[in-house]
């Protein structure tokens, strides 16, 4: 799994490229921790554009987000999430608690 990261006026974004499976999983929890903490950010932007496969491990990542930036009084939007990680998201009912585009 890659990740790269932007940061501007309070907004970060995190771009996934890759597979998401349980092993990038444990990895991007701790790089999305860590750009959170440098950045304080208001707004999360988490691009899936870039992931080719997801399983359940997705949704842990997402909900750590969510828990870390609820802890600064922000949010979460999930952006350009292809159709795979998409049907994930939507069979979980994660899109009940973070906002997807």
């Amino acid at each position: 799994m890659e990740i790269s990261a932007s940061s501007r006026e309070r907004r970060l974004t995190l771009r996934l490229k890759g597979e998401l499976d349980h092993h990038g999983a444990r990895g991007l929890i701790r790089r999305a921790e860590q750009e959170i903490d440098t950045s304080l950010p208001l707004q999360l932007a988490l691009d899936f554009g870039g992931v080719t496969f997801m399983d359940s491990s997705g949704i842990a990542v997402v909900i750590r987000c969510r828990q870390r930036m609820r802890e600064l009084g922000g949010t979460v939007t999930l952006c350009q999430v292809p159709a795979q990680p998409r049907k994930v998201f939507e069979a979980s009912g994660i899109t009940r608690l973070v906002a997807m585009e």
